[in-house]
């Protein structure tokens, strides 16, 4: 965890949890030393999840279907009938989000445009069970499962927000016969992806708060303390400012929007809906999914079969510009549109949700 460097590493994780086996037996250390080691796992293994529906779990409110691995996903529609639509959208919803988010489209447009929108709770979200195996392959597979469990055909489009997008570059990797379009809404880089330059990556890592700089750090290096290490109170530092809504945010309309949110109430009924389970499963697994190493480099991807667009504002605080300036640049079959004067809460701009739906579809106001 002590480690500062930039580890440019790409390999696969899976899952998170600690063995309680004994350590240390039989290498001359003594019992005392193995029972410090039982010990110390027992302190950093998270807590069981209260899956919905389990003995003592939240109850199960909205409609599900089931997964390839047998667990649920919890999912709410939106826009035309499915049966009637022309397109059909899965939205992937980013850190904190829930089935509720969506493009924002106003009804008239997707009336217009035969849009069927269906949204889910990411694995251990909200009314979702958890998957303590969750990838950014798992999450690719979720949305192929979703859309094969309601019918949606051989091809669907996918919209990705902030940390949701990890599912969309998933997609793109993973089941791109399945893709019949893709957005991206600024989403959420990891620093150690080998395609940024290393001068670079250090110079946007090192611009973060220490305390989210450390959160990184652990949620790539050390996945399985990443719980532990998020509750420690003791801290000097807040352990991440994402998590406690603290984080700096120099766009106007974002800050305006953190202040009325906090002060009505919605940021804490967000969090208590997306964490009902376990904040482990959604939180936190998100870090280590997002934040740890990745089996692939974005971009290292070849040319997807269908068209790919991404939105980020030059004002965004919690994702840096520039590298998303040097992914498009990179990678050329990326439509990258940058609207000035724009932070990270793309939903609130007036009139996006519109023209992402007319841009991806290839259709004119």
């Amino acid at each position: 965890v002590g480690a500062v460097s930039m580890d440019r590493s790409v390999s696969g994780g899976r899952g998170y949890y600690y063995s309680a086996a004994p350590v240390g037996t039989g290498m001359g250390m003594g019992p005392l030393a193995g029972q410090l080691g039982e010990w110390l796992l027992r302190a950093v293994q998270p807590p069981a999840p209260t899956p919905c529906g389990s003995p003592g779990g939240p109850p199960i409110t909205a409609p599900r279907v089931r997964m390839r691995d047998g667990r649920y996903l919890a999912y709410e529609e939106s826009g035309v009938p499915k049966e009637s639509a022309r397109f059909k959208v899965v939205f992937s919803h980013g850190f904190t989000g829930s089935r509720l988010d969506s493009l924002r489209a106003s009804p008239e447009v997707a009336e217009e445009l035969g849009v069927y929108m269906v949204g889910f709770d990411r694995a251990g979200y909200g009314e979702s069970d958890p998957n303590p195996g969750r990838s950014v392959e798992t999450a690719a597979q979720d949305m192929e499962d979703l859309a094969d469990a309601l019918g949606l055909g051989n091809k669907f489009h996918v919209v990705g927000f902030s940390l949701g997008c990890h599912a969309v570059w998933g997609a793109l990797r993973y089941i791109p016969e399945r893709i019949a379009g893709a957005a991206m809404l600024a989403p959420v880089v990891n620093y150690w992806w080998p395609g940024f330059p290393a001068e670079l990556a250090a110079r946007e890592y090192g611009r973060q708060e220490r305390g989210d700089q450390w959160a990184l750090r652990v949620a790539h290096h050390a996945p399985g303390i990443i719980h532990w290490w998020m509750e420690q109170s003791w801290l000097p530092l807040p352990t991440s400012t994402v998590v406690v809504n603290t984080t700096y945010l120099p766009n106007k309309r974002d800050a305006e929007i953190r202040r009325t949110f906090t002060a009505d109430g919605t940021l804490r009924k967000k969090r208590e809906m997306a964490t009902q389970q376990g904040i482990q499963e959604s939180y936190y697994r998100d870090m280590a999914v997002m934040f740890g190493k990745w089996e692939f480099d974005p971009m290292a991807l070849p040319e997807p079969p269908c068209p790919v667009h991404l939105w980020q504002g030059d004002e965004d605080g919690l994702v840096p510009v520039a590298l998303q300036r040097h992914i498009a640049g990179r990678l050329g079959w990326v439509n990258y549109h940058e609207l000035p004067g724009t932070g990270h809460f793309l939903s609130a701009v007036p009139g996006l949700g519109d023209t992402v739906l007319r841009t991806l579809f290839g259709q004119k106001a």
